[in-house]
């Protein structure tokens, strides 16, 4: 069993979901990008969590997102379900989509930390040297405009959702612009700057290894059955904080550390019948499942 996380509100993450075995289920194409887009879509709609960015690569993605109700879990929940039956219906498959295990959820701590995982969000088809620019991306993915422009109106996707069911025909994929204090610049300008900065760095990095970018055309014709020919790293860090500044660093893993001890003991002592038992602020299942007290803020 994974360490309980707490769920607060307002709180900015990076987001990653990985396919089983690395199977580029999320194979660039119209269809794919529709579904990806959609899901996505309804599932803030549904929650009132705000997307900052995505980049849904062949295998896996990163959103960036800033959870004001305190709702992750049934963001993600709804999102990664129903990208799964779609992509499943649509490749004619029943089997399990996602790789085992639950989703990366990175708490970023402050400005410069969510402006850090910005720049790699958009750069990661860059760094995973499919494209030598992310503009050049044919999957589901946003660009740094995208969080000032107006919402895109995505269609529900044929294939997996009844007709006249309960899904909407059609959703607003609103983008918003993280707000930003701690970051002197204006935040799009900062980001354009920074992307470019590092795309460049990849670039020249890639030529000194004498390596090329495969290429969107070569990308879109690989099998969705397939997967990267590259031995994956296990029993990895999987970091749950994101911060830059060792001291924020610190501060937010006590936090967390402290969480997980008094949750432990709260569980403990329910186990035992105790049905007066406060649990830490930020308790979600015990709380949505079995309705067990929590502190307030």
């Amino acid at each position: 069993m994974s360490l309980p996380r707490p769920v607060l509100p307002q709180v900015t993450y990076l987001l990653t979901r990985r396919c089983l075995e690395r199977r580029f289920f999320l194979k660039p194409g119209p269809k794919i990008n529709q579904i990806f887009k959609f899901c996505l879509g309804v599932a803030a709609q549904r929650t009132g969590v705000q997307v900052h960015a995505y980049c849904a690569l062949s295998n896996h993605y990163h959103l960036l997102v800033t959870d004001r109700h305190g709702r992750l879990p049934d963001f993600m929940h709804w999102l990664n379900e129903y990208v799964a039956k779609c992509v499943n219906a649509e490749l004619g498959r029943w089997e399990s989509f996602w790789a085992p295990g639950t989703y990366s959820a990175v708490a970023l701590e402050n400005g410069p930390d969510i402006l850090d995982k910005l720049v790699y969000l958009f750069a990661n088809p860059v760094a995973a040297g499919l494209v030598s620019s992310s503009r050049d991306w044919p999957g589901a993915s946003s660009t740094p405009t995208m969080m000032q422009g107006a919402a895109e109106v995505i269609l529900r996707p044929r294939g997996f959702f009844r007709e006249n069911g309960p899904v909407p025909r059609k959703v607003r994929l609103e983008l918003v612009m993280p707000t930003l204090p701690d970051v002197d610049l204006g935040v799009l300008s900062h980001v354009q700057q920074r992307l470019a900065e590092r795309e460049d760095q990849l670039r020249q990095e890639a030529r000194r290894r004498n390596r090329s970018f495969m290429g969107a055309r070569a990308v879109k014709a690989q099998s969705p059955l397939s997967r990267p020919r590259t031995r994956e790293l296990h029993r990895r860090l999987n970091p749950r904080v994101g911060a830059r500044d060792k001291w924020r660093r610190i501060e937010a893993l006590r936090r967390l550390r402290t969480f997980v001890d008094r949750y432990r003991d709260a569980r403990a002592r329910f186990a035992e019948g105790d049905r007066t038992v406060v649990f830490p602020l930020g308790t979600w299942a015990m709380r949505i499942r079995v309705g067990v007290l929590c502190a307030g803020p």
